[in-house]
């Protein structure tokens, strides 16, 4: 049977998406060797468990390219013990949550509105925000984490958990501070570093692994790779708690999914083969150019610009006018996300900013003087 909708359809977003203008920070472009691997015949095979220790028969090559996909990581990452199984970066915050808290224990994270993530405790309709008691740091006027304050939060909360992580965070994180912090009261360090993982291994941002206990990130944006998500541990966390590796994996499997999806973890491989390159590390140091070339642009053009020092910015575009201004982006080729502001005076559904980065571009080609143009074209649009 040959699916002719479905194939239409796909090849109508294939179209669209070398048509348009690409700035989602959270979105990039896969090699030709990552897709070969997501559309292998390793979608077929189940394989519940681990290498080596797995509920199904006939997984031998199946655990080498598990194997392969966990030296490759731990190479790149710097990390003593690394699960690749988890299926996003949502499940994988929640299986490190499941594996180190009891409910009702106190979590402490980044405000949603101030470039968080949900899954960092955000009160009310999140697994981390009901299971446990949530405390929230936020960012100072320019959109920055000002550490003494989070200092004076944490130790008069005392969280047993603090994650250091940002979805929408145009600024270098200060892991170290991070640290110290987390260290004056006993608390379980997380970098959820899903966006900057590419930047991080690319050695154009600091890297966590020193500082931290925990490393969760998602693989499909700077990375490159398939839509997945993987947990390290660090030599520090494993001097906090020698079980730590176990713990987490047990939370992965069977405490919060079954079957990994072997297709994604080959992918994942040939990406950490990929980021282990001066080709990547050429990639990211340029995704980096772009970025302040783009932010640089605006500014000259009168936006107000969060950031930036990383491969996104956060830019206010008016009181409540992210959505119509993404809107009016996409029907001028150019697709980015509405995103709140650091203080937003409107609403999540109604916000005040826009969010955009360079990995997708970048990816394509993309240089200073193509960022530079696309800096004035937007704010043209944007000033109306």
């Amino acid at each position: 049977m040959i699916d002719k909708q479905v194939r239409d359809l796909i090849q109508k977003e294939e179209e669209r998406q070398n048509l348009v203008v690409s700035l989602i920070p959270s979105e990039n472009f896969a090699s030709e060797e990552v897709k070969m691997a997501l559309g292998s015949c390793l979608t077929n095979k189940y394989a519940e468990g681990y290498p080596g220790r797995r509920y199904y028969q006939g997984n031998k090559f199946i655990d080498e390219i598990e194997n392969l996909a966990i030296e490759r990581g731990k190479k790149v990452l710097g990390v003593e013990h690394l699960n690749v199984q988890p299926y996003s970066g949502s499940p994988a915050n929640s299986a490190i949550q499941m594996a180190l808290l009891e409910r009702g224990d106190k979590i402490c994270g980044l405000k949603l509105s101030a470039g968080g993530h949900l899954t960092h405790g955000h009160p009310k309709i999140t697994f981390s925000g009901k299971f446990f008691e949530s405390v929230q740091y936020n960012v100072e006027e320019d959109g920055r984490i000002d550490y003494d304050k989070l200092e004076e939060l944490v130790m008069q909360e005392k969280p047993k958990m603090i994650m250091a992580g940002t979805t929408a965070y145009p600024y270098i994180l200060d892991f170290k501070r991070f640290g110290e912090i987390a260290d004056k009261v006993g608390a379980w360090l997380v970098a959820d570093v899903s966006h900057i993982i590419g930047l991080i291994v690319g050695g154009v941002h600091p890297s966590p692994v020193d500082y931290v206990h925990l490393i969760m990130s998602t693989t499909h944006k700077s990375l490159r790779g398939p839509r997945g998500a993987f947990i390290g541990v660090t030599k520090k966390g494993l001097e906090k708690d020698p079980k730590l590796a176990e713990k987490i994996d047990k939370a992965v499997f069977p405490g919060m999914q079954g079957g990994p999806h072997e297709n994604n973890i080959a992918a994942l491989a040939v990406a950490f083969a990929e980021a282990d390159t001066q080709e990547f590390r050429d990639y990211s140091k340029q995704v980096l150019k772009n970025a302040a070339v783009l932010a640089e642009t605006l500014k000259k053009n009168g936006l107000r610009v969060f950031g930036t020092e990383n491969h996104l910015m956060v830019v206010d575009v008016g009181k409540e006018r992210g959505k119509e201004m993404a809107v009016k982006l996409e029907e001028n080729g150019i697709v980015c996300n509405a995103n709140t502001i650091p203080h937003e005076q409107g609403s999540p559904l109604k916000p005040s900013g826009i969010r955009i980065g360079t990995p997708a571009m970048t990816t394509k080609g993309w240089t200073e003087k193509e960022f530079e143009e696309l800096g004035n074209r937007i704010a043209k649009i944007v000033k109306g």
